[in-house]
C-alpha cells in the first residue's frame, strides 16, 4: 500500500524564475531623459531677451552718464558677453586725486561731479561737509588777505578735510631749522582763530626736501618732526587751540608733493602742512573731491 502510494504520487514542478537582463535599460532612459531636460533649461537661459537686454543697456548707460551713441563696454554687442573690441575701461578717480580743467575733470578723466549710484542721503552729507570746509577754507583766505598774506599759504580739500600747505622753508623756516620767521608766525596768528573755533582733530605735518641736512639734525625725519611741533607749540601757546585737539607729526622726506628733485620739486617739498581732519563718516568723506568738482 505505501509503496504503490509513493509511485502514484506526482512530482511538482518548479520553474526557474525568469532573469531580466534588460533592467537596465530603465535606469539609461530616465538619465538620457533627464539629461535633455537639462540641455533645454541651459539652452533656454543662454537666449537673451534682446528687447530686455536694450531696456538693461540704456538703464545703465544713463546711470554710468553715457551719452547715446558713445562707445562703452554695452555699445555694439550682439550677445550677452560680446564686447566692442573698441571699448576702453577707465580707470576709477581715487579720492583725493586733483581736479583740473574748466569742465571739473580729475587727471585720470573721470567726472568728479558724477555722483550717479551713490546713497543721497550720503551725498547730501558730502555736500554738507564741504560746504563747511569751504567756509573754513575762505574765513582763513579773508584773514590772511586782510593782512596781505593771500600767496603765502596753499588750501586743497579732499578726503581727509581741509589742507592749508606752508610750503617753502626760505619764507616759513630758516635753511635747515625748525625756527619760525616772522612771516609763518604772521600766517599762523591770522588763521589761528578760526582754527581755534573749530572742533575737528587738526595734524600739523612736517615735510622734507630729498637734500640731506646738516647741524642739529641727523636726517630730514628729526627736522621734519620738529618744524611740526614747532608749529604746534605757536598754535597752542599763541593762538589758543586746545592741546587735546592737535597733534604733530614728521614725514621726513617719504611723502612729496611733487616729485622730483628739481627746483620746483626742493621747495614745495620742504613744508609743514595744517590738515583739519573732516570727522564725517568715511564714506562721506569718500566723495568730497566729487562734491568739491561740481561746486567750484
Amino acid at each position: 500500500m505505501s509503496g504503490g502510494g509513493g509511485r502514484g504520487r506526482r512530482r511538482r514542478h518548479v520553474e526557474e524564475e525568469h532573469v531580466n537582463h534588460e533592467r537596465w535599460l530603465v535606469s539609461y532612459s530616465d538619465m538620457i531623459t533627464v539629461l535633455m531636460g537639462l540641455f533645454i533649461v541651459l539652452y533656454a537661459m543662454s537666449q537673451v531677451d534682446q528687447a530686455k537686454f536694450e531696456a538693461l543697456r540704456e538703464s545703465l548707460s544713463e546711470g554710468f552718464g553715457i551719452t547715446t551713441g558713445s562707445t562703452g563696454v554695452l555699445e555694439g554687442s550682439d550677445g550677452a558677453l560680446d564686447g566692442d573690441p573698441a571699448a576702453a575701461i577707465v580707470p576709477a578717480q581715487q579720492a583725493g586725486d586733483p581736479v583740473t580743467g574748466d569742465e571739473g575733470l580729475g587727471e585720470q578723466g573721470v567726472d568728479p561731479g558724477s555722483l550717479a549710484g551713490a546713497d543721497p542721503s550720503v551725498v547730501a552729507e558730502a555736500r554738507q561737509e564741504a560746504s563747511h570746509l569751504v567756509e573754513v577754507r575762505d574765513e582763513v583766505a579773508a584773514a590772511l588777505k586782510a593782512r596781505g598774506l593771500q600767496d603765502a599759504v596753499s588750501m586743497r580739500i579732499d578726503e581727509r578735510g581741509l589742507t592749508i600747505g606752508l610750503v617753502a622753508d626760505d619764507v616759513f623756516f630758516a635753511a635747515s631749522s625748525a625756527g619760525l620767521t616772522d612771516t609763518a608766525r604772521q600766517v599762523l596768528d591770522a588763521a589761528g582763530p578760526t582754527l581755534a573755533g573749530l572742533s575737528e582733530q587738526i595734524s600739523v605735518e612736517g615735510h622734507a626736501n630729498v637734500l640731506p641736512v646738516s647741524g642739529r639734525y641727523a636726517t630730514n625725519w628729526e627736522l621734519s618732526a620738529d618744524r611740526a611741533t614747532q608749529v604746534l607749540r605757536h598754535l597752542v601757546e599763541n593762538d589758543g587751540i586746545a592741546g587735546s585737539r592737535i597733534m604733530a607729526v614728521g614725514f621726513g622726506d617719504q611723502r612729496p608733493l611733487v616729485p622730483g628733485d628739481d627746483d620746483q620739486a626742493l621747495a614745495a617739498n620742504r613744508r609743514v602742512d595744517l590738515v583739519i581732519l573732516s570727522s564725517a563718516p568715511e564714506k562721506v568723506r569718500e566723495l568730497l573731491p566729487q562734491v568739491i568738482g561740481t561746486e567750484e
